[in-house]
């Protein structure tokens, strides 16, 4: 199963303010940067429980029918209606495979704690960054320490007129 990131982040690197806040990203995600096609690529989205209780808080569910794995050990809040919300334990190399096994092909990952962990265990092959023209100076960061490097091969970086910035990477092992 391949594991793709779609973020936004500021300047400065922050996915969401300290509190969790995202108020600093531009409503509705700007103007159309490529969002919409990449997830009309993605069969299955996992985050972990601290993005889907983000989420919930929103006036509408962004994510239609598409399933969502949640990854937490506590029991979560319940699902808006239509939402298929499932909730999973397990390192991401046993997410990974459950899901494989179930026939999904390609994975959002989302959520700071979720992408580190899937980065961690070399299981994201796909990083697009939008950074979002401000800086926030402190925050919820996208990366967090690693053992190692994580070596990238950058695709493509394009900008749009409202100052987005997007850049995507391919993941090397």
């Amino acid at each position: 199963m391949k594991a793709s990131v779609f973020v936004g982040t500021s300047v400065d690197g922050y996915i969401a303010r300290s509190n969790g806040a995202l108020d600093f990203l531009p409503p509705d995600g700007g103007e159309p940067h490529g969002y919409d096609e990449f997830m009309a690529s993605v069969n299955a989205l996992i985050i972990g429980r601290h993005t889907y209780e983000t989420v919930l808080a929103f006036a509408a569910w962004p994510y239609g029918e598409m399933p969502v794995f949640v990854l937490s050990t506590k029991a979560l809040r319940p699902p808006p209606a239509g939402a298929v919300v499932e909730r999973m334990t397990g390192s991401p190399e046993e997410i990974v495979a459950t899901l494989t096994r179930r026939g999904f092909q390609h994975a959002y990952v989302d959520g700071g704690v979720t992408i580190q962990s899937f980065l961690r265990a070399k299981l994201i092959q796909r990083l697009t960054i939008t950074r979002v023209p401000v800086i926030i100076g402190t925050g919820i960061p996208l990366f967090g320490p690693t053992a190692r490097d994580v070596m990238l091969k950058h695709i493509e970086t394009r900008q749009y007129p409202s100052g987005l910035v997007k850049s995507e990477y391919e993941v090397l092992a």
